[in-house]
């Protein structure tokens, strides 16, 4: 794939775990790249402020923002003449969405419309969003296709996602807005999001907590290390396609027992396991079919499990052993 020409990127949530890494990429590669985030308190703000300097040290430009500002937005799309809007900023998990429904309503669908109508009024703009694997839902046919059916949500979460594919789709065809969407797979790694399972139980695990293990532990789910993640996201901007669908996952899904053994063998620990069963909202098996983004994208994953929890539990051990010491 030749490599693409400069371009000038907006980055929503760029603070959080996969725009903080996207944000670096693309500046690397030569990119400028402007990045807003909101950083509430879903999980501890104290790890996106450290994102958002890092980011500020290699010279990306960060500004706390929300995305429900619409006024800010196009008077930032403009100043800046930005020719793709990478919308990663969301609320995010599906245990929140049991407890507070109205996080998701507020930024998924009320902020999803207000960044298209932003977008929409810049001819010529490409617009890429985080869809999510959530969106397959009680589907039971593996690997999940781009073409099968998504209509049987398991969870709020995953219904706005399902709304934000609809709502893009109707921005599309209205105003001919180009838009790509990407159904990202239980993504994860360094600097990652502390409520995820393998974040959180390696913090329990270290703490002596006993770790909720859900169905008995009889799931399984794609893990996707965020650099394949990256790699792919950065491959949609470059093809800038009218509208596609893809999945960007591992193809190679694990079982969640093997995922806590993983992380029992880096920290050298045994995990106290508390077996419950199935968690309401939850899904058994998450499993990426990726032949078009392997076709359309020259997607790839390339980072095994084993590989990628080693990765993430080295950087675990240095930043937590700094925050201690500070």
């Amino acid at each position: 794939m030749q490599k693409a020409a400069a371009k000038r990127i907006l980055v929503t949530g760029a603070a959080g775990f996969i725009g903080y890494h996207l944000a670096l990429y693309l500046k690397r590669r030569g990119d400028l790249v402007v990045g807003i985030d909101n950083f509430n308190g879903y999980y501890n703000p104290m790890l996106k402020r450290d994102r958002r300097d890092r980011l500020v040290q290699e010279g990306i430009e960060i500004l706390t923002a929300d995305i429900r500002d619409r006024d800010f937005l196009r008077l930032l799309l403009l100043r800046n003449e930005i020719t793709h809007v990478v919308h990663l900023a969301a609320q995010a998990g599906v245990r929140h969405s049991l407890y507070e429904p109205d996080d998701y309503i507020a930024s998924n669908l009320h902020g999803f419309v207000s960044i298209l109508e932003a977008c929409r009024t810049f001819p010529g703009l490409k617009f890429i969003f985080a869809s999510s694997s959530s969106v397959y839902g009680l589907n039971r046919k593996t690997p999940f296709s781009v073409d099968d059916p998504t209509d049987k949500p398991a969870n709020l979460y995953g219904a706005t996602k399902k709304a934000n594919e609809a709502m893009a789709h109707a921005y599309h065809h209205l105003y001919g807005l180009s838009i790509t969407a990407l159904r990202y797979f239980t993504v994860y790694g360094p600097w990652g999001r502390p409520d995820m399972a393998y974040y959180r139980f390696t913090t329990q695990i270290c703490e002596g907590q006993p770790i909720q293990v859900f169905n008995h532990g009889q799931m399984r789910r794609d893990f996707t290390y965020i650099d394949d993640i990256v790699k792919g996201t950065a491959a949609a901007i470059d093809l800038g396609a009218p509208f596609e669908t893809f999945n960007l996952g591992n193809n190679r899904p694990a079982d969640l027992l093997y995922l806590i053994e993983l992380l029992e063998k880096g920290l050298q620990k045994k995990a106290v396991k508390e077996f419950l069963p199935m968690q309401m909202g939850e899904v058994t098996q998450t499993y990426a079919d990726i032949e078009k983004s392997q076709r359309l994208l020259g997607f790839q994953p390339t980072t095994a499990i084993e590989e990628g929890i080693k990765l993430f539990l080295e950087w675990y051990s240095e930043y937590h052993l700094k925050a201690t010491q500070q």
